[in-house]
């Protein structure tokens, strides 16, 4: 069985991704650095979640490491691979630029050279909704333009498709690169608000609310991220033969290569988000009301319908149901951990 590589895969999507290829009967060659940006000991619990499958292999790799990269290609020849490794986060990149180069361009680089050069039949990649940065027309289009970025973590991404675009014309690597939106769920990262309000909400401490808690987001449920990857996964790019080079068209090429927002089209300010994880925990919040913050922007929606076109899906968990389903693992997740932690002690 042709393994697919899954990079990132103790991270938040690339465990959900792996998991559910797994699920379906496939097999996965999963990399990650478990670099310390947040817990390890949440990624090693999602790989403990993976180990259960046999078809699972887990290699711990930093994807900007050429050498060790170039290796498992070589060794693997994947027909497919999903790239979710990244350095994550806008505010974090404000303090640790260099990381942002390190991971997700040099890292990207590295990927690619071993799609290049071992005969990948598509590859996946992440994108995001900050690569919109500066245009606030609302809807997001992946046809809008993208030129101005409001965060060293917005414009990596950006990099990473104009990368992924000299492949796929230079080599003819089909590339698919997924613009996420404020994407969320069980096993979800520990520095993204759903998380960080449930936890300070059923701790009483107060919670951050930038911008007087007024930012809207897309907030994408996890298993609707991952529903869409997996079908894009059997639908490879090919050339659009109606680009036009005098009037491009932004989301796709003459080379095979496209772009999909991947988000629930629509937005909830952050101050509603807060209200109904209130209501999931059962009791109210204590609101710290802050100012916006560098490299924010004010609000993302994504206009999925090019993904509903390609595959006949688009997310659609409400906030509502997606947010109860949080909260409800969540419990669940903090009883195993302080279960861990007693029985250590």
């Amino acid at each position: 069985m042709q393994p697919v590589l899954v990079t990132g895969v103790a991270g938040f999507i690339g465990f959900h991704v792996a998991r559910r290829l797994l699920a379906d009967g496939g097999a996965v060659v999963g990399l990650d650095n478990l670099n310390p940006y947040y817990d390890p000991a949440l990624k090693k619990a999602r790989l403990a979640e993976l180990g259960v499958y046999p078809n699972f292999h887990f290699q711990q790799c930093d994807v900007a490491d050429r050498a060790a990269v170039a290796e498992l290609f070589a060794a693997y020849r994947f027909d497919a691979v999903i790239h979710l490794a990244a350095q994550p986060g806008v505010r974090y990149s404000l303090r640790h630029p260099y990381s942002y180069a390190d991971a997700n361009v040099v890292g990207f680089l590295s990927i690619l050279e071993g799609c290049r050069h071992n005969g990948c039949k598509h590859l996946i990649y992440a994108s995001s909704s900050s690569v919109y940065g500066a245009n606030s027309r609302m809807p997001s289009h992946t046809s809008d333009n993208t030129d101005h970025p409001l965060s060293l973590y917005g414009a990596t991404k950006k990099a990473n498709e104009l990368m992924a675009h000299a492949y796929a014309s230079l080599f003819g690597l089909p590339a698919t690169g997924l613009r996420f939106f404020t994407v969320y769920g069980p096993w979800g990262r520990p520095d993204m608000a759903v998380w960080l309000f449930t936890a300070a909400i059923m701790d009483g401490t107060p919670l951050k609310l930038f911008h007087n808690g007024l930012l809207k987001r897309d907030f994408t449920y996890i298993d609707d991220v991952t529903e869409a990857v997996v079908r894009l996964l059997q639908h490879p790019p090919a050339p659009n033969p109606a680009w036009s080079s005098p009037a491009p068209d932004p989301a796709t090429s003459a080379a095979p290569w496209r772009l999909y927002n991947v988000g629930n089209s629509q937005p909830v300010e952050v101050i509603e988000l807060v209200r109904l994880i209130e209501q999931a925990v059962g009791r109210p919040a204590i609101r710290e009301f802050l100012p916006m913050q560098p490299g924010e922007v004010l609000g993302t929606c994504a206009d999925s319908a090019d993904l509903e076109h390609a595959v006949g899906f688009r997310p659609n968990t409400s906030i509502a149901t997606g947010t109860r389903l949080f909260v409800e693992w969540f419990r669940a997740y903090r009883r195993s951990q302080q279960s861990k932690d007693g029985a250590r002690s």
